[in-house]
């Protein structure tokens, strides 16, 4: 179920949110748990029983490792939960590729699983084992009860897509946490927000990525046109769902941490990655970068870090080479940023460096979203001339009369720009009373809007489902 979908919208979230305010404060987690479990079984319910076995087997893990805490047992239950976490996800998303790639280097023809990927198993995987590497850590004692460790799991405003949110930074919300008016009122404005994301740019910005590859007669200018407006998209569609997540958890009387900090401003590639993605960067960070030894070793170790922890950042993306290459780009960006051009980038103007960002960024999401490295590098390639393509032609320049307005839209609201100019506006006194009659008239439209462009186009994919 999307989070932009006349079902979830008009059916799911009203009933839930009755349901909710209505429980005594003893059984919201319950009922929280239960809508969750609905939530992520809505498509395909078989898959709730492999998250429903994972929180099982970490629930049981958990308190094995608190109990030997200090003995190598411990250590044992922390390797068996990671391992058994590890081989589910790999089962599900790496097995095939790992066949194909087999298969390819042997000669072999072994058969291919054809396994579905269930929605969202990367980000709970995530989840499930910061909390029991952070019980054998002492960072936080396990949770004995299995309702609200489930909840803290399944919880459905971050279960498919994200952020990824640690147990310690929730453990507290799960046995006592404020209702407010004022908490819901904000997190209506956050959700209302990336719901505007997601539908009016995300999905607008994918159509004419969708455009681009059914086009036969590419040119220059909409190749570039495509790995502009698929930049962001993916941006939008993933920074919207965040705050969809972090609005609805604040409803609910949680407080999940930023995820995206307006990453297009960025002025290296070090800073462009703790802007986005912060869950992820900061997951990778704490639970593998740090553990290698991080920043703190010799060279030749910190080579090692930082590609290696971008090899599974890129992997965890998606089961293919392109992701992987993905990921090795930026380890060698970052690798380059950090041992030689640090002191160097300091004197090289501001403007340049943005530029610079941009530019590698732009041409980073065209690997990505590329089903092959072949078909990246021939788009690449395409976007500087290769192929002898024309520069533009009419059926170019009429998508870029119709998706202008879009894509000039979408590149300034990834900018602190409209932040900035809403703040100064509430900063006023009479701003202030006005914007509070003002708010719940505009989300109302904003609502009607959004609903009149789900009920009107077919089109409402969500990128990071794949993942």
């Amino acid at each position: 179920m999307l989070f932009s979908s006349i079902t979830f919208l008009y059916y799911f979230l009203p009933i839930f949110l009755i349901l909710y305010f209505l429980t005594p404060k003893k059984g919201k987690n319950l009922v929280l748990m239960i809508a969750s479990l609905v939530f992520y079984g809505w498509g395909e319910p078989v898959y709730l029983l492999f998250m429903l076995l994972s929180v099982g087997v970490h629930y049981v893990l958990a308190l094995l490792i608190e109990r030997h805490q200090g003995r190598k047992l411990a250590r044992f239950w922390l390797v068996l939960a990671v391992t058994f976490s590890l081989a589910l996800l790999g089962y599900f998303k790496y097995a095939d590729f790992f066949i194909q790639n087999f298969n390819a280097v042997t000669g072999m023809s072994l058969p291919l699983l054809k396994v579905a990927l269930p929605i969202g198993i990367s980000f709970y995987t995530f989840q499930i084992m910061s909390y029991t590497i952070d019980v054998y850590r002492q960072e936080t004692p396990a949770q004995r009860s299995i309702i609200k460790l489930t909840t803290y799991v399944s919880m459905f405003p971050q279960l498919i897509a994200g952020p990824i949110v640690r147990y310690v930074d929730v453990a507290a919300g799960l046995d006592e946490r404020e209702h407010s008016f004022a908490k819901v009122r904000s997190g209506l404005r956050r959700f209302m927000v990336g719901l505007a994301k997601k539908v009016i740019l995300a999905n607008s910005l994918g159509e004419l990525c969708q455009v681009f590859l059914k086009t036969p007669d590419q040119t220059v200018l909409f190749h570039w046109l495509y790995a502009v407006a698929f930049t962001l998209q993916i941006y939008f569609d993933f920074s919207g769902y965040s705050d969809m997540a972090i609005g609805l958890g604040r409803i609910l009387g949680f407080e999940f941490l930023e995820n995206f900090n307006y990453p297009f401003i960025s002025k290296s590639i070090t800073e462009f990655w703790r802007r986005w993605h912060i869950s992820l960067s900061s997951w990778f960070r704490d639970y593998l970068y740090i553990p290698l030894g991080g920043s703190r070793v010799g060279r030749g170790r910190l080579v090692f870090n930082i590609l290696l922890v971008w090899l599974l950042t890129g992997f965890w993306h998606g089961a293919a080479w392109n992701f992987i290459v993905w990921g090795l780009i930026f380890a060698v960006l970052l690798l380059v940023e950090k041992l030689w051009l640090s002191s160097f980038l300091e004197k090289v103007p501001a403007w340049i460096r943005h530029v610079f960002v941009l530019l590698v960024v732009l041409l980073s999401f065209v690997v990505f979203d590329a089903p092959d490295l072949a078909l990246a590098g021939q788009r690449i390639g395409a976007m500087f001339g290769a192929g002898k393509l024309p520069w533009a032609d009419t059926v170019t320049y009429y998508y870029l009369r119709s998706y202008g307005l879009i894509i000039v839209l979408a590149a300034v609201c990834s900018t602190p720009l409209v932040k900035m100019a809403f703040e100064k506006l509430r900063a006023r006194a009479w701003a202030e009373k006005a914007l509070a009659v003002a708010e719940p008239i505009v989300s109302i439209v904003f609502l009607l809007v959004i609903t009149g462009y789900l009920v009107d186009s077919s089109f409402n994919p969500f990128l990071y489902f794949r993942f």
